[in-house]
């Protein structure tokens, strides 16, 4: 994986409940970090053939490990305008250089 195939830009967010003075809860996201990533949308490729396991992701994104951030299933990548929730976190050959997520597309109940 190097830079040439990382073309893509998304941002690791946390979301949070934070309340205000007058006790109510609201839900405020938090940007972890800004990275370039390499996104691949599902498709019929051998690949997707052996993650059937995880039926529901819609997208893979691989992005350079972040020192001293680890990144979770609570945890939403946003790209392109569009939010995706994280489904599985692996780091790719154990060497702690590139993380790969499988993640679903998080669309809204209107449509």
């Amino acid at each position: 994986m190097s830079f040439g195939k990382m073309n893509g830009f998304a941002e690791l967010i946390a979301t949070k409940n934070v309340k205000d003075s007058e006790g109510f809860s609201t839900t405020v996201d938090e940007v972890l970090a800004s990275i370039r990533v390499y996104r691949e949308g599902r498709h019929g490729s051998q690949r997707w053939a052996n993650l059937a396991a995880f039926s529901e992701a819609t997208d893979l994104f691989r992005f350079r490990c972040i020192p001293g951030l680890e990144v979770k299933t609570n945890q939403i990548l946003v790209s392109d305008g569009d939010r995706f929730e994280i489904i599985s976190v692996e780091d790719v050959k154990g060497r702690g250089m590139y993380t790969e997520v499988l993640a679903k597309k998080v669309v809204a109940k209107g449509g």
